[in-house]
């Protein structure tokens, strides 16, 4: 994912208000490379907040699913959980 985001940062230089740039700067996982690289090109305000607020949303998200996680598995004292033990621990409170 980090080489992807080099890669559309490097290729949003060259047009920093195309598609790509443009997505890629909204993906969480891609967009501070790329809106490092875009912010210089002079992008509209509403860009620049919608990028942080779904960045901010996405790492809070992933810290209550990570949470929860934790919690019930910190529990399971040694045995290896299955992929649909987790999806259910994301269940309990």
């Amino acid at each position: 994912i980090i080489v992807f985001a080099f890669l559309a940062g490097f290729y949003s230089v060259g047009n920093p208000d195309g598609p790509l740039a443009f997505w890629c700067s909204l993906i969480p996982f891609t967009s501070p490379i790329v809106m490092m690289v875009r912010i210089p090109f002079g992008i509209p305000l509403w860009e620049k907040l919608l990028s942080l607020v779904l960045l901010y949303g996405t790492f809070i998200l992933i810290s209550i699913v990570a949470a929860k996680i934790y919690r019930v598995g910190i529990l399971m004292y040694g045995k290896k959980p299955t992929f649909a033990e987790m999806i259910k621990w994301m269940s309990y409170k």
